[in-house]
């Protein structure tokens, strides 16, 4: 019987070649879970696998926005899971692939996202702008203490977003994700780690490989298109900072350190957030084989 096999874990460890690796194997194709490689253009700064590097493995959830829109995990959650289901009813394996956590949970765990009042948010969001996350999560602790002790407080979006959960659902906020119990679709999760000091080295190296393959060029077709005006693709690793140095008199050698500094952190977080989850098999990145290893774990 199919089932869904993800490809999870940082940034820079090999996850895109992985998940080509095992669709292959196991007469698959690959569900894209990283946030940023929904957008359109943006190919040079996520690192998205070119024609040729995905060897012909259909790949879906690649392209589908415009840098001007708001990605929301909500509605990847819907196509997402969409793709997987009929991928598993046409004999094939879905492999989700990608480093985003709340969207990988979003396909494999039972998450609800209630929706948005516009008013509402920009209400929240001018107290967050006029007092600070400080009073806004005193007002959090006092209608939703569990969600008060998880959200840090400064961090004034998801204060605003689980204020905003509260007044429209009158339920507490869940800013616990599961990380335990039996994920949809029989999937198998698999992490691909390496060890620190060689990720930081593949980290810079792969920003060096960003500039020299056009990433300021590509920044800047992006900003024709909108991308400042764009509340979640203006904030991808890479081009905040390119935009950064071109704005700012265009000292990209920064830029490029800036963005190894960043990546390197947003890899602490991602394995922070990923290491929480028990379900997952983690597989050695520098090892001789990982796609045997992960066939082992799939086939187990």
């Amino acid at each position: 019987m199919n089932r869904l096999v993800a490809v999870v874990g940082p940034t820079a460890t090999g996850k895109s070649d992985l998940g080509v690796a095992l669709a292959e194997e196991l007469d698959g194709e690959v569900v894209n879970a990283d946030a940023m490689q929904l957008y359109r253009g943006m190919d040079v700064g996520t690192a998205k696998l070119t024609l040729r590097e995905r060897r012909g493995v259909p790949h879906h959830l690649l392209d589908v926005l415009d840098v001007t829109d708001t990605a929301a995990v909500a509605a990847y959650q819907r196509e997402a899971r969409d793709v997987v289901e009929r991928l598993l009813a046409a004999g094939r394996t879905p492999v989700l692939v990608g480093g985003s956590g709340l969207y990988v949970q979003a396909v494999v765990d039972d998450l609800e996202f209630p929706g948005t009042d516009p008013a509402l948010r920009a209400e929240l969001e001018a107290e967050l702008a006029e007092h600070g996350p400080a009073a806004l999560h005193t007002r959090l602790a006092a209608v939703d203490p569990a969600a008060a002790e998880v959200v840090l407080p400064s961090n004034g979006r998801r204060i605003v977003r689980a204020l905003e959960v509260v007044a429209l659902t009158g339920k507490p906020f869940p800013a616990r994700l599961p990380t335990s119990g039996a994920p949809r679709y029989d999937a198998v999760l698999l992490g691909i780690d390496r060890p620190t000091a060689e990720l930081d080295l593949r980290v810079a190296r792969r920003v060096a490989r960003m500039f020299a393959a056009g990433l300021v060029e590509e920044t800047r077709e992006l900003l024709a298109r909108g991308l400042r005006e764009g509340r979640t693709a203006s904030r991808a690793l890479g081009y905040q900072q390119v935009v950064a140095a071109l704005d700012g008199g265009g000292d990209l050698a920064a830029a490029a350190a800036d963005t190894v500094a960043a990546t390197r952190r947003f890899v602490r977080r991602q394995r922070s957030w990923f290491r929480r989850d028990r379900r997952i098999h983690w597989l050695d990145g520098s090892g001789p084989d990982a796609t045997a290893a992960a066939l082992r774990h799939v086939g187990s």
